[in-house]
């Protein structure tokens, strides 16, 4: 291994701003993802790339863009609505809770529910998709789980002693069904490169990759561990005798990870520990002026930029102004003024202005002046005495509401029980 490319990234910290930044994105629609896969579209990865802590883990190969938002769709953070992933009220919530608690239900979703089988995302090996192949994923998932919960916290391992653990103490997430189904999966070609061969299926290719598309991609990802890897090509050559794989510089996109560091957030994920340690408080990064702009005297994470985009108008590259405006189309948005308020509360030093907390009242006062009553069917009456005759029906007026004197709203749940009150009455309203 070249010393000189290998990497360390702690994951952990990180973690905490990906879960908001991806948050946010998804409440600015700014997330995208397939109607029919649930997997993220190539602009939404570069979207998310873009926006992370760090930056992904490869500059050229997603793994954590990948990963974030089929986190956030097993987790019910997230749901598509057509091709735009949208927050759910749980989504909604998460924005305001400790983020080690999501983090770990997030895992422990995507071990139950997860949106993929992470073996499709070694895509060199073909004829996964044939029937009867591949054995439960989420059977597979559990048994990463089971052997991720032997690691040390603190403590360095290397990726192969983690693979013989594995193997040694029936941990092994078997990948294929039969001896049989083996003859389906191949490299390159289904009847030379077949992994049926004597030789040819050995544990590191199928359970060994599997368990590093889980541990690298959603488990580095999430902040469970820490990774030390280098590029993938050449990483590992445990594949080269097969046929075919001369064509190839490597198995899969997770062939570089070395070895893995279990994180304090990855024992209270895992159960190992009932409570999680905070991290230190951060910065106080911004300041609230008294003309409602709020200024940037620090740092800003890319979700704290994109939690004050959705609230206030960006005027300049460390300036944004609120506006009554503005967060009126927040609130149409579906954001929430407590949240805005609490946000800027969490990263300020000092109180905020007496103008701001008086504009925050009036907008919020002004917001619920207004209420959503659904739709409703709309009835016209021939004349008032028709009109008076409804109305005053013991059952029926509790199924409609006057509006003006020739007019009745009905709600779509109390069409029907109306339509029968009426035939009662003697009258019918002909179906259109």
């Amino acid at each position: 291994m070249d010393s000189a490319q290998e990497r360390v990234r702690l994951t952990e910290h990180e973690a905490f701003a990906n879960l908001r930044t991806v948050l946010e994105l998804c409440a600015a629609g700014e997330v995208k993802c397939s109607d029919k896969t649930s997997r993220p579209s190539a602009a939404t990865i570069r979207t998310i790339d873009a926006h992370l802590a760090q930056g992904d883990f490869y500059a050229e190969e997603p793994i954590a863009a990948f990963a974030w938002p089929l986190l956030l769709q097993a987790g019910g953070f997230a749901a598509l609505d057509g091709t735009r992933l949208r927050l759910t009220p749980k989504g909604r919530s998460a924005l305001g809770k400790p983020p080690a608690d999501s983090i770990r239900h997030l895992w422990r979703r995507w071990l139950t529910h997860a949106v993929i089988d992470e073996f499709s995302r070694i895509e060199q090996i073909k004829g996964q998709h044939a029937p009867n192949v591949l054995t439960s994923a989420k059977t597979r998932r559990r048994m990463v789980a089971t052997a991720l919960a032997t690691c040390a916290e603190g403590e360095w391992l290397d990726v192969g002693v983690l693979f013989t653990r594995m193997r040694h103490d029936n941990m092994s997430p078997t990948v294929v069904r039969s001896d049989r189904a083996l003859w389906k999966l191949y490299l390159v070609d289904p009847e030379y490169g077949s992994l049926g061969y004597e030789g040819y299926h050995e544990w590191e290719l199928l359970e060994g990759r599997y368990t590093l598309a889980v541990v690298f991609e959603y488990a580095g990802t999430l902040g469970l561990v820490d990774l030390k890897y280098t590029p993938a090509a050449e990483a590992r050559h445990d594949f080269h005798d097969n046929w075919g794989a001369d064509e190839l510089d490597a198995l899969s996109r997770y062939d570089g990870l070395q070895e893995i560091r279990l994180t304090a957030l990855g024992a209270y994920a895992l159960g190992l520990v009932d409570t999680y340690r905070n991290p230190v408080a951060g910065s106080r990064p911004l300041k609230v002026l008294t003309n409602l702009d709020v200024v940037a005297t620090g740092d800003v994470a890319a979700a704290d930029r994109l939690v004050l985009s959705a609230y206030a108008e960006q005027t300049a590259d460390r300036v944004w102004s609120v506006s009554a405006a503005s967060l009126l189309s927040a609130l149409a948005n579906g954001r929430a003024l407590r949240e805005f308020t609490d946000f800027l509360a969490e990263r300020t030093e000092h109180d905020l202005p007496d103008a701001f907390r008086v504009l925050v009242e009036d907008v919020d006062r002004r917001s619920t002046q207004l209420t959503d009553l659904g739709q409703v069917r709309l009835i016209e009456c021939a004349d008032l005495a028709l009109t008076a005759r409804i109305t005053h029906d013991r059952t029926l007026r509790a199924l409609c509401r006057p509006i003006g004197d020739r007019h009745l709203a009905v709600r779509p749940d109390q069409e029907l029980k109306f339509r029968k009150a009426l035939l009662k009455l003697g009258h019918a309203i002909p179906e259109r």
